[in-house]
């Protein structure tokens, strides 16, 4: 389906190597699917019904947000849809998500916390009596946002940085190289302590961060590839054609040197995820209660010996993803591996 829209021979060489690495090929699938799950995962673990009849009359709990005099509730600020009494006889009926948990919603009717896993919590609840099922899906959607973002930006910024770079050399390139050694031999740590210390980190504080000191990576490559690109035939002939800079830049030279994009990506965004596992576990991350990997494992270190749920399903929730990735990274370069045979 796809081969049909791919115009460029290489291209489609490639292609048809990475197909061939069926690890690969499911990891993408699985990936996809995790991503689906945590992206809707409100239709899959909330407390509230996706729609439901009381009374005669449709509710949309899901979308809408009833206050709960609606349901002639005055001594509460929060509507709890548990709590409603549904007269099957009357035609109340109410379809609830698969997970009838919200992240930030504690048991109430188990007596300590963390509890084991049961057919109420089938992943156990953590410290506070939150669903780990439900806070395992909802994290990987934070940490998808953080490392595709993170990766997102560092790429643009090191890619258009190291392309000038490598492209015009010279006093730029010696000054963009200089800049690049100042910014790898930065205390990370240090610095992010510091800047925790001064802002309330979120999301997008993080992405920010971890950008401003990632993008240095991509940008060596892309200097070393420009470098190497810029005195082809091609790249003379567009000059001699009269083709500005900036288009021989970006429509001549960089479709060819896409290579470590490609090749590197999945890797990064593997990093990415670990990082915020990390950063969370120090307690430097996402603010509580933010949903979060890292948190999770931070609880597994002081209940390790009474709740060991709390340190299986995070770690297995992190190795399977980063696997994953690594599986899509390594068929990706091999792909891209010019030694490699197409057949």
């Amino acid at each position: 389906m796809i081969e049909k829209y791919i115009k460029n021979d290489l291209t489609l060489k490639r292609y048809r190597r990475f197909k061939r690495n069926k690890i690969a090929v499911a990891s993408i699938w699985i990936l996809a699917v995790l991503f689906f799950f945590s992206f809707t995962a409100e239709l899959w673990a909330n407390s509230k019904p996706h729609v439901m009849k009381y009374q005669g009359k449709l509710y949309f709990p899901l979308v809408v947000d009833y206050h709960p005099t609606e349901f002639g509730r005055e001594d509460i600020f929060v509507m709890d849809y548990r709590s409603l009494e549904f007269d099957k006889e009357k035609g109340d009926w109410a379809a609830w998500p698969l997970v009838q948990w919200d992240p930030f919603e504690s048991n109430a009717f188990i007596d300590e916390f963390p509890s084991a896993p049961s057919k109420f919590n089938l992943m156990g609840t953590d410290d506070r009596g939150r669903d780990v099922l439900t806070r395992l899906l909802y994290g990987l959607r934070y940490t998808l946002i953080f490392s595709i973002g993170a990766w997102f930006a560092s790429y643009f910024i090191g890619i258009i940085l190291g392309s000038v770079m490598g492209y015009f050399g010279g006093t730029v390139d010696l000054v963009g190289m200089r800049t690049v050694e100042i910014i790898q031999t930065m205390p990370i740590t240090l610095i992010l302590i510091t800047i925790i210390s001064i802002f309330t980190p979120n999301i997008f504080v993080l992405i920010l961060f971890l950008c401003i000191f990632d993008w240095t990576k991509i940008a060596t490559y892309m200097r070393a590839q420009f470098l190497q690109l810029r005195q082809r035939e091609f790249v003379e002939a567009a000059r001699a054609l009269g083709s500005s800079n900036s288009r021989i830049i970006f429509k001549h030279i960089l479709p060819n040197a896409i290579t470590p994009i490609v090749t590197f990506s999945p890797f990064d965004i593997a990093f990415n995820i670990s990082y915020l596992a990390f950063l969370d576990y120090l307690g430097l991350g996402l603010r509580a209660p933010t949903p979060s990997w890292g948190e999770l494992l931070q609880q597994a270190q002081k209940y390790f010996t009474t709740a060991e749920w709390l340190v299986w399903y995070p770690s297995l929730a992190l190795v399977l993803t980063l696997t994953l990735l690594i599986n899509i990274g390594l068929a990706v370069r091999d792909a891209f591996d010019s030694k490699s045979s197409v057949g």
